[in-house]
Formats: structure tokens, C-alpha cells, sequence
């Protein structure tokens, strides 16, 4: 009986946890606001969107990181150490529609013809 309480107790916490960066499904954002740009101002929101993207999935990463230890600790050591776990907040759903975004844009530039290169996240 004590082990069908721990292994809900995991399922619980692990469902707390932090998604990390490359799991999180990126939202759907429609192109037209990125069609009456110009090859060069599409260039140049590719680069804000993705410095935005970088800082966020550092955010979210430092997040998920630090939400694995304590359940590492907390399942093995300390389990009051699972009350500092923190899940998805909006750092997650940053992640989502800054992918978003970046996808809308790339979705232009083939349309275009703008030849912007674009690396993997």
C-alpha cells in the first residue's frame, strides 16, 4: 500500500516539473504580420525573435535544471525538497510563441526568397 502512495507522489511530481526548451511545442503565429516586410526588415526580426528565443530558452532551461535536482534530492534525500520544484510558467509559454514567431518568419523567407539562413534551436 506505502508503494502505490510513493509512486503517486512521483507521477504527481514529475508532472510538476519544468518542461525543458526543446520539448516545448511551438504556438501557432500566424504569417501576415510578417508579410509586408522587406527581405532586410525580415532579416532584422529574425534577429530580434531569435536573441528574444535565446534568452528565454536559457530562462526556461535554468528552470527545468534546477526543478530536476530537486526531485532528484527530494525522491532520494529530502522530500520537503520537492516544495521548491516550480513546473511551466510563462517563461514556457515565451519558449511556445517565440517558436512560433521564428517558425511564421521562416514560412515568409522561403515565400520571398529572402535566402535568410536559420539554424536549429
Amino acid at each position: 500500500m506505502k508503494f502505490h502512495y510513493f509512486g503517486a507522489a512521483v507521477i504527481l511530481t514529475v508532472a510538476g516539473c519544468a518542461t525543458a526548451p526543446r520539448d516545448i511545442a511551438p504556438t501557432y503565429v500566424s504569417t501576415m504580420q510578417y508579410d509586408n516586410l522587406t527581405c532586410k526588415q525580415l532579416q532584422a526580426e529574425a534577429q530580434n525573435v531569435s536573441t528574444a528565443a535565446a534568452a528565454a530558452i536559457g530562462a526556461q532551461q535554468k528552470k527545468a535544471t534546477g526543478d530536476n535536482v530537486a526531485m532528484g534530492v527530494g525522491l532520494i534525500v529530502f522530500w520537503p525538497a520537492l516544495f521548491f520544484m516550480h513546473g511551466n510558467g510563462a517563461e514556457a509559454a515565451q519558449v511556445g510563441q517565440l517558436k512560433g514567431e521564428m517558425q511564421a518568419i521562416e514560412t515568409v523567407n522561403r515565400e520571398k526568397n529572402c535566402g535568410i539562413q536559420f539554424q536549429d534551436q
